[in-house]
């Protein structure tokens, strides 16, 4: 009897073990978008295992089914590669760039592009099942923003940097889109179900709890609405800036968990609300340092990181009390991800750290060779970003210009997966690497 009842332990172990590493066919690997994954996380840096080269930037979040790692490139292509070996399996292009996360179900890889089509492929080939075209893709944009000059140009906002990632449940495919709306489409047709308009655009993903879709708006607004019919069910508002357009709009993910929802915003602010009404339950204010990255949330805790302060947070999940506070060197858009007691994320001066959980004691970290390379003096010698270097002009494309600077030097905005020990990535130096 000892012996069978181990055994069916042993089973069911594996049985969890098996589903947890398979969940992670969407991003942040699941509906819910908890950014928990299956451990062991290496704990030391070991290797590169392989890395994968594209035409351009990987700001796409790779996701992992079947032994295939997927992900989209900046270079237009939508690519399937063998998690084991980097090799190539297929790829499939689009008229735009790719900075989404696809999510895999039934065979199929879902993803939409900035030419404002919205694709369905074959898993195995990468063939079109069907595209559905929206009203068409836009960055958030304002007169002034960020203080720019000149203050009465509708400037695109060149931090805007990601598209919708799409969840896939009871049939239905999900997506926001820089036209401002919220879609449903059917999962094996493409055929339009509803839409939900909000005031602005949707580059935030849709988390997926108790037949809820939960997303949040460039409009200030955060909506949950009715998978099954796109009703609304509420909307919380957030910060405004109708000046200059900097602390404003929702540009983070939401995690669910335990009938809340989290969510960062560019007011500066990590939400805590109630699912079923919206009511806030406490808020964590960064100091006027937007909040771009995805919380994760793992053993009643929200892993956070921040933009401008460059900060790394832990806090208590259900009251919003600081637990750990590390100062990085960098920019954070990248997600933290947590696979075991190791939280991982990526950092805009091109390198990916690894955490502990419980500290939050920087384990290690891995820095691409563009950044290594360190063309145009972007970092400091100790791998900060050269602030006073690269915005010391006051003529009026230096910010762009540095923001791109920012970026050639490898920064990491895709958000980490791990699966059996290697964590996968992609980095604006248009590789997607596989560590162990």
């Amino acid at each position: 009897m000892i012996r069978k009842i181990s055994g069916i332990v042993v089973l069911l172990a594996t049985f969890y073990a098996a589903t947890a590493i398979n969940a992670q066919w969407m991003f942040r690997g699941d509906a819910m978008h908890s950014g928990t994954y299956a451990g062991p996380a290496p704990r030391q840096f070991h290797r590169v295992k392989w890395k994968f080269p594209t035409g351009d930037r990987v700001i796409s979040s790779p996701v992992f089914k079947d032994n295939v790692i997927y992900f989209g490139g900046d270079d237009g292509n939508v690519y399937a590669v063998d998690a084991a070996t980097g090799r190539q399996i297929w790829k499939r292009a689009t008229n735009g760039p790719v900075p989404a996360t696809p999510a895999i179900a039934d065979g199929t890889v879902y993803i939409g592009s900035y030419d404002g089509k919205f694709y369905a492929l074959n898993a195995q080939t990468g063939a079109l099942k069907w595209k559905f075209a929206t009203e068409g893709e836009r960055r958030f944009e304002a007169k002034g923003l960020h203080g720019w000059q000149p203050k009465n140009q509708t400037v695109a906002d060149p931090f805007d940097v990601f598209l919708s990632s799409p969840v896939v449940a009871n049939g239905a495919v999900y997506f926001g889109s820089g036209d401002g709306n919220l879609y449903a489409l059917d999962a094996a047709t493409g055929d339009l179900r509803w839409k939900f308009k909000t005031g602005d655009v949707v580059h935030a993903s849709p988390a997926l709890a108790d037949g809820v879709l939960f997303f949040g708006s460039w409009d200030s607004y955060f909506y949950a609405v009715d998978a099954t019919t796109g009703k609304e069910k509420w909307r919380f508002h957030a910060g405004e800036d109708p000046l200059i357009h900097n602390q404003v709009g929702f540009q983070s993910s939401p995690a669910i968990a335990n009938g809340i929802v989290y969510t960062g915003c560019r007011d500066a602010n990590l939400y805590a609300l109630d699912a079923a009404t919206g009511k806030e339950k406490w808020r964590f204010f960064n100091d006027l340092s937007w909040v771009i990255t995805s919380p994760a949330v793992a053993e009643a805790k929200v892993f956070f990181a921040t933009s401008d302060s460059s900060l790394y947070h832990v806090v208590d999940a259900n009251s919003g009390k600081p637990i750990v506070r590390q100062q990085g060197k960098a920019y954070m858009f990248s997600s933290p991800s947590v696979a075991g007691d190791v939280v991982l994320i990526g950092v805009l001066n091109g390198t990916l750290e690894a955490r502990d959980t419980k500290t939050g004691e920087l384990l290690w970290d891995f820095q691409v060779d563009t950044s290594k390379k360190n063309k145009g003096w972007v970092l400091t010698a100790d791998s900060k970003l050269n602030g006073p270097f690269l915005f010391h002009s006051s003529w009026r494309e230096a910010p762009i210009v540095a923001t791109d600077e920012q970026i050639r030097i490898g920064g990491i905005f895709s958000s980490p997966i791990v699966v059996n020990g290697v964590v996968y990535f992609g980095s604006a130096d248009g590789f997607l690497y596989a560590l162990e």
